[in-house]
């Protein structure tokens, strides 16, 4: 089966895993064309997953007009937060009483939504969308984001025309852009204890500060405490702790680098214009199979952000000469600590969010980098009257 052909296939269904690699080489040469990546449906949608931002007044009326034309005119099954069926502005609205009740509601953490949602609408910024990836750990139905937040750089859809919008996206033939994922795990008590080895000449010489050393590393004995899919990144950073974060890297089971600074960001081509555009690294385009680290306030002038091939894996371990704990998040959730002898692996994850373009991947994303982070806005050169007037034409 020819890539174009599979691809074609896997996206008629969102609950399928999309492929991992997004330009493949065969034996030709040949590198597919992401621009080929469209959605189309093998039967029409049915179930909509409805995210809208918490604690915003604002999309209270947006809300209620897409439940209105999604239940009334598509006749579609409409999904949403418990939370978000019982907001009081929703409870007192008596005129939407009889949509709110054919609401299909679930609660985060205890129902499994996973295996019956067609799409998905998001209503507010980019932290919706993130919402909406941490709900699937697996597969995920393709993603539309209204731009109803602060930022808006992973929402593209102007809410006034989401009738028009909306129809075409269940029409089918939709651009889409696979946005990929982190895969990560975090392993406590991973490094062997040097008092549970053989004590023996070699591991002597090695000993260093209670754990073996930095290059056995790949020894495991922990087990996993989480596992979860990211979108943007993973941080790890000092936390509370005044001293510098000494954090050791490693790429395929070898040790790159030491950390020392503030911490050190882990990111997706589409995190690489959030917390790591903000340290100081480039911005890729989120179909490029990559992965970023980016240090952040590096005790050295030469540490720069780096870019590795998508599908490697890193790990990150305290240094057996830290001072002190590090922190971790994920999306900037479930913050926890990692203690020695703990690690977290990060690789390419096979499960990707689609998300649907309003026009293509192209547009799209430099639209938001000059609407949101306005790239190269600056004044512009006045032009010169007579090219004569220039010093570089004298003769």
């Amino acid at each position: 089966m020819g890539d174009q052909e599979q691809l074609s296939k896997l996206s008629h269904s969102p609950l399928k895993p999309f492929p991992v690699c997004l330009f493949v080489c065969c034996c030709c040469r040949h590198i597919q064309d992401p621009a080929s990546q469209r959605l189309t449906w093998n039967k029409p949608p049915v179930n909509v997953l409805v995210i809208r931002k918490i604690r915003d007044e604002s999309l209270v009326e947006p809300f209620k007009e897409l439940c209105r034309f999604l239940v009334e005119e598509k006749q579609m099954m409409v999904y949403v937060e418990r939370r978000v069926a019982d907001d009081a502005a929703l409870l007192k609205d008596e005129s939407f009483s009889l949509i709110r009740n054919q609401l299909c509601t679930f609660r985060e953490g205890y129902d499994d939504i996973s295996n019956c949602i067609d799409l998905i609408i998001c209503l507010g910024g980019d932290g919706t969308l993130l919402y909406a990836s941490s709900l699937f750990q697996d597969s995920v139905p393709p993603v539309m984001a209204f731009h109803l937040g602060s930022l808006g750089f992973l929402t593209p859809f102007k809410f006034e025309s989401y009738k028009t919008e909306v129809a075409k996206v269940f029409e089918g033939n939709a651009a889409i852009t696979l946005r990929s994922r982190l895969k990560v795990k975090v392993v406590k008590d991973m490094l062997q204890r040097a008092d549970q080895q053989p004590h023996t000449h070699e591991t002597q010489q090695q000993e260093y500060n209670g754990l073996l050393a930095r290059d056995h590393a790949h020894s495991e004995t922990g087990k996993v405490t989480l596992q979860l899919q990211v979108l943007n990144e993973v941080v790890v950073d000092r936390g509370p702790s005044s001293y510098l974060s000494n954090v050791d890297l490693y790429l395929d089971g070898r040790l790159i680098t030491s950390v020392q600074g503030d911490g050190v960001i882990v990111s997706t081509p589409t995190g690489s214009t959030a917390y790591a555009a903000a340290a100081g690294a480039s911005m890729i385009h989120p179909n490029v199979p990559a992965i970023m680290v980016t240090p952040i306030c590096p005790h050295s002038l030469s540490f720069r952000p780096i870019v590795v091939p998508a599908g490697v894996e890193l790990m990150i371990t305290l240094s057996p000469d830290a001072r002190n704990t590090a922190w971790v998040s994920f999306d900037g959730r479930k913050r926890q600590e990692i203690q020695y002898g703990d690690c977290i692996k990060i690789t390419t994850s096979c499960y990707p969010v689609p998300s649907i373009c309003c026009h293509d991947l192209v547009y799209d994303w430099f639209e938001s980098l000059a609407e949101c982070l306005h790239w190269n806005v600056r004044k512009r050169q006045a032009r010169l009257a007579d090219a004569s007037d220039s010093s570089d034409t004298e003769n």
